[in-house]
């Protein structure tokens, strides 16, 4: 039997790509942020981080929950005035970007600049999950996988080894 948290993180991956996110999609996104940064950074270093990133129990809870959220809305099970809120994906809600910043919280302040330029930018997947398509509702989604790569991202930049401390004089 396999050990609680891998199961757990196995059903968060699982539900990732059953609303059309790939592991590789966030890695993507993760080369889009450090590309500038990180010289010679792979997808499979990238692919590594969201996965480092996903270990997290407190970013599969809020993976899970956002996408059963989503899901509710997607099957009109919210109370209003909520399932209107969520359906529109109103700007001034807000409570999807509060579950996303609990994810890029992990690594410090360069997550939350990663995650707000991202956020504005929707590169990759990001556009597609954000594209409004009728009976198909990623509110908390569009969110929860820009903080996953912006999480990632802060992770690498982090662990660079080209990033040398300034001696002190």
């Amino acid at each position: 039997m396999a050990k609680p948290a891998t199961a757990l993180k196995k059903r968060t991956i699982d539900l990732l790509n059953e609303r059309g996110v790939e592991l590789t999609d966030i890695a993507q996104l993760v080369l889009f942020l450090q590309k500038d940064y990180i010289k010679d950074l792979t997808t499979e270093t990238a692919l590594h981080s969201v996965t480092t990133v996903l270990s997290k129990r407190e970013v599969q809870n809020a993976i899970i929950t956002g996408i059963q959220l989503d899901i509710a809305a997607e099957h009109h099970d919210l109370l209003e005035p909520l399932q209107t809120i969520v359906e529109r994906d109103e700007g001034l809600y807000g409570v999807d970007e509060t579950m996303a910043l609990s994810i890029v919280d992990i690594y410090g302040s360069i997550g939350f600049t990663n995650y707000g330029y991202i956020d504005r930018t929707k590169p990759g997947i990001l556009a597609k999950l954000n594209a409004h398509e009728p009976g198909i509702i990623h509110t908390f989604l569009d969110d929860l996988v820009g903080a996953i790569a912006a999480a990632a991202a802060a992770r690498l930049a982090h662990d660079d080894v080209n990033e040398e401390d300034t001696p002190f004089q």
